[in-house]
């Protein structure tokens, strides 16, 4: 329930305050729902390049993690579909996972990421969403893919 409180509270401020919102943005704030959860920000910093910050945490089986993933985005228009966009991209994750199940305390999260999505302008209104896949290799605690990273983010343009 808590995890939708946060996202309908978004959704919801946006519609009130909706305006006039062209296709291309230049930052927007929300959060990001998936296999983690957290807040994102994104900020375009050439008309087809973006930096992604996701701040993630997770409590599951009482491990916790609290992880920033920083990502390099190269976005290109899909002809035909006016505010839709498709992009790919990398950067690297770094934080710190909190084992409560072992013998384990604090490790640190170190990965380099992946992301490959899609990321839509909803017509006269001033909300994005974004859903991608960002894959990691990770270099520590452990060493290994993690293939499961899908999210749907979803932002208000300030």
């Amino acid at each position: 329930m808590k995890r939708l409180i946060l996202p309908l509270l978004i959704t919801g401020l946006a519609l009130v305050t909706s305006q006039q919102v062209n296709a291309q943005y230049r930052n927007a704030v929300g959060v990001r729902l998936g296999d983690a959860y957290g807040i994102t920000y994104k900020t375009f910093i050439q008309s087809d390049r973006a930096l992604d910050f996701i701040l993630n945490v997770r409590n599951r089986n009482n491990d916790s993690h609290f992880i920033l993933t920083g990502l390099y985005e190269v976005h290109n228009p899909i002809n035909g579909a006016p505010g839709l966009q498709w992009y790919y991209g990398g950067g690297a994750s770094l934080g710190s996972i909190n084992y409560k199940h072992d013998d384990r305390n604090n490790d640190i999260y170190l990965s380099a990421d992946g992301v490959l999505g899609l990321d839509y302008v909803i017509p006269n209104s001033p909300l994005n969403l974004s859903l991608d896949w960002k894959p990691a290799l990770v270099l520590t605690p452990y060493s290994g893919f993690y293939e499961r990273g899908v999210g749907l983010s979803v932002r208000i343009i300030l």
